[in-house]
Order: C-alpha cells, then sequence, then structure tokens
C-alpha cells in the first residue's frame, strides 16, 4: 500500500511531507518505509504509477512555502529572496518550483 501524506501546517509529525510504502502481508506487515520526502514547504501530490509498475510519477507542490518557520534549521518564513529550498535546481538565484518526478527503478523493472 502506498500512502501520500499532506499535513499542511503545522507539520504534526515534525517531518516534511513524503510518499511511504506499507508492508500488507508477511513479517513485515504493518512496516512503513518512506520511499520519497518532500522537499521542505512542500506538499506531495498525485503519485501515480504506469500500468506495467516500472515508473512512479510524483508531484511536489509549492516547495518552500508551509510552515517554513517551523522547520529545524531554518526558522523563518521563506521569500523569493531567502527561500527555505532550492528545489529542483538547487542554483543560487533559482526560485523553488513545483515539479513532476518521473522516478524507475535503476536496470528497471517494477518498482514495487
Amino acid at each position: 500500500m502506498w500512502i501520500s501524506t499532506d499535513q499542511g501546517e503545522p507539520w504534526p509529525t515534525g517531518r516534511a511531507d513524503g510518499l511511504y510504502a506499507l508492508e500488507t502481508e508477511g513479517k513485515r506487515r504493518r512496516t512503513a518505509k518512506l520511499f520519497f520526502r518532500c522537499p521542505v514547504g512542500a506538499e506531495m501530490c498525485g503519485p501515480c504509477f504506469t500500468p506495467d509498475q516500472e515508473t512512479l510519477f510524483l508531484a511536489v507542490q509549492h516547495p518552500s512555502a508551509d510552515a517554513t518557520d517551523r522547520y529545524k534549521g531554518f526558522e523563518r518564513a521563506s521569500s523569493f529572496a531567502d527561500p527555505a529550498t532550492r528545489w529542483p535546481d538547487f542554483e543560487p538565484g533559482m526560485p523553488p518550483r513545483p515539479s513532476v518526478l518521473a522516478i524507475t527503478r535503476l536496470g528497471g523493472g517494477k518498482i514495487a
């Protein structure tokens, strides 16, 4: 089972949003594993697998926007001049931008 979080403010878990895989069978049933962590201040949206389950699309919305004043290590409001992250480019002078990612398994094959 896949679980996508959208905590909104005030991040009750103390962590940024993300995508988790939850084991549904066997000894590890009910064990959640973090698969993808959103950049600070962002929201995870719309995880979608291709029919062959070899590509996962994820949307990262409004990075550097939500509750950055409560993010340990940044602890101030994010702004264009001083963003909490420069996702996805991580280049000085580039603002944070929403993105759609296509994730594949190294060497090909089903992701899960």
